[in-house]
């Protein structure tokens, strides 16, 4: 996953990413959070969101998603199910660091992030078994 012209002020970036096809009664799932990317990054790279966190930039942090682990969660609907959409949004950011206390929510990670963000840009790509 690659960006670029971040806009003016930006200052670091975060990625979500949410499957909001996912049968959780209307919640959706979160597969993957990621904050505090610094502003001179322009993508990240497969094998990034390891639990380990040891591929990201110093400071970066990965949030619980809603497989219960900091770390990337890769996508799993339903066997039978249509395809699900999986939206990876990149945000930039007009602060250096999210200030997020231990254990938030996705939620609440995603309303941090939304109040900080300067602009933000979403692929979706499609899956299913």
């Amino acid at each position: 996953m690659n960006w670029k012209n971040a806009p003016a002020g930006t200052k670091s970036f975060a990625v979500m990413v949410h499957d909001p096809d996912a049968p959780t009664g209307g919640a959706g799932f979160w597969h993957w959070v990621v904050i505090n990317l610094p502003a001179t990054l322009t993508g990240l790279a497969q094998g990034d969101g390891g639990v380990d966190s040891k591929n990201l930039p110093q400071g970066a942090s990965q949030i619980h998603n809603d497989y219960g682990m900091a770390g990337w969660g890769g996508p799993c609907p339903p066997v039978g199910n249509k395809p699900h959409h999986y939206n990876f949004t990149v945000y930039a950011l007009k602060v250096d660091k999210l200030a997020i206390p231990d254990g938030a929510s996705t939620a609440v990670v995603g309303f941090m992030v939304n109040q900080n963000a300067l602009a933000k840009a979403t692929l979706t790509a499609r899956y299913g078994r």
